[in-house]
């Protein structure tokens, strides 16, 4: 309904759009991005759990101490008949055993694996680093676009209320002609079908201006029926250059650089994997306390202490070939991580170069525009100032509205793709400000 309502409003050619609403700035609504959005907050709660996992601890070089204790009672009934023919009978006899202590084991020494595994815990920190660097571009540069796409619908929208505001001048002068007999009544008629199109226009600019709010708001984590406006200016960034480019996104691009953190992680794997031709050494050692009670027997109760330490090494000797086995697709996997990456930066330096020379395009696209707009709007002044002496026909009238509106629907339109390519050209070389 309240939507409805809005559209109500709009057709009826109040602009609330501009009334009463707080003006999101894009410095506000990325910093919201990068507060609120789930996404960003998802991938910074996995680098705190990399983070976390970045121990010697967790890499196997630190000993391992464990403390047990059992307790085992027997209740018994026993007849016993010694050998000088003494017979003994006990009923409920209770029987404990209690051992408890501390052991230790420790493996100083795995064919180095230990080292590899802790580079590489490091190195998934990285990853998770660059990972989350990945989710605020791809986040950011969705609010960019959205933003920009609500700028360019703002200045459509005060485009058409203009037009509208021309058509509504016009009907009003068709009627008064029609009534002073000076006018047919097609001409009220023709006046009257080309200002519903212009609020039937009106309508379906509004209705995507909602929808792109929606989804900034979603974007932002705010309610999806907040209200604001933004700022109409789109400037546009004409200084990008093609090797500079390139050269950004060999050094920057996110996914590139998981590519290379890929690389190192799986060069560590093979550490590990050749660590098993190495002897496995471990040292361990332990204290218990023992106690025993029994009511029958020579020994009724006894107390007892130890202490045991010594080591022990492995090698493997024979596995069935599973170790060479496991070394090549150790090695195969390290190739296929190279290629990924060789792979990965052509398709970035080919979507740079594509994106380019649609930024040059849309460039020069935007200055046309901008000399169409200025003519159109002069020819529209012209043919209004004609049209108010009756000098000129209704319809050489509304052609030169229909010319005003297209060229600014072209040039915002051209504005907002040329935007939108920079945006993109930024994005894959890193550099996009937030």
């Amino acid at each position: 309904m309240k939507k409805i309502h809005y559209i109500l409003l709009f057709a009826l050619g109040i602009p609330v759009w501009l009334n009463g609403q707080t003006v999101l700035t894009l410095e506000e609504a990325i910093a919201k991005t990068l507060e609120n959005n789930f996404d960003i907050r998802i991938a910074k709660n996995e680098l705190k759990i990399d983070e976390t996992n970045v121990t010697v601890g967790n890499a196997g070089m630190l000993p391992r101490i464990n403390g047990a204790i059992t307790n085992n009672n027997t209740v018994l009934n026993i007849d016993q008949t010694f050998a000088n023919g003494e017979e003994v009978e006990i009923d409920g006899a209770r029987n404990i055993n209690m051992n408890y202590g501390v052991g230790i084991e420790w493996t100083i020494f795995d064919g180095f694996r230990m080292f590899a595994r802790h580079n590489q815990l490091r190195e998934l920190q990285n990853l998770a680093e660059t990972e989350l660097k990945l989710a605020i571009l791809t986040k950011v540069s969705a609010v960019y676009q959205t933003y920009f796409t609500l700028s360019t619908q703002q200045q459509q929208l005060k485009m058409i209320d203009s037009i509208i505001s021309v058509s509504e001048f016009r009907l009003n002068t068709a009627k008064n002609r029609f009534a002073i007999g000076k006018a047919a009544k097609l001409e009220v008629l023709n006046a009257e079908v080309d200002l519903n199109a212009d609020v039937s226009t009106k309508i379906q600019l509004v209705e995507q201006y909602g929808l792109a709010k929606v989804m900034l708001n979603e974007l932002l984590v705010q309610p999806l029926d907040t209200d604001f406006k933004v700022t109409d200016v789109i400037v546009i960034d004409k200084s990008l250059l093609l090797p500079a480019l390139i050269a950004d996104a060999e050094k920057q691009n996110p996914q590139l650089q998981v590519q290379y953190i890929n690389k190192k992680i799986q060069e560590f794997e093979v550490k590990q994997v050749k660590s098993s031709r190495y002897p496995i050494v471990s040292l361990s050692g332990g204290y218990n306390l023992i106690r025993s009670q029994t009511p029958f027997g020579f020994v009724t109760e006894s107390t007892g202490r130890n202490f045991n330490y010594g080591f022990t090494a492995s090698l493997n000797l024979f596995d069935g070939f599973n170790q060479n086995r496991n070394e090549k697709v150790a090695k195969i996997q390290l190739e296929n991580t190279q290629l990924q990456i060789e792979r990965q930066a052509q398709q970035i330096q080919s979507q740079v170069a594509s994106l380019y020379q649609s930024y040059l395009s849309n460039i020069a696209l935007v200055e046309l525009e901008r000399k169409n707009e200025a003519i159109a709007k002069q020819n529209l002044d012209i043919t209004l100032e004609k049209f108010k002496i009756g000098s000129i026909a209704p319809i050489e009238f509304r052609t030169a509205q229909e010319n005003y509106g297209n060229a600014v629907i072209r040039l915002t339109t051209a504005e907002l793709i040329t935007k939108q390519t920079e945006i993109n050209l930024k994005e894959l070389t890193g550099s996009l400000s937030f």
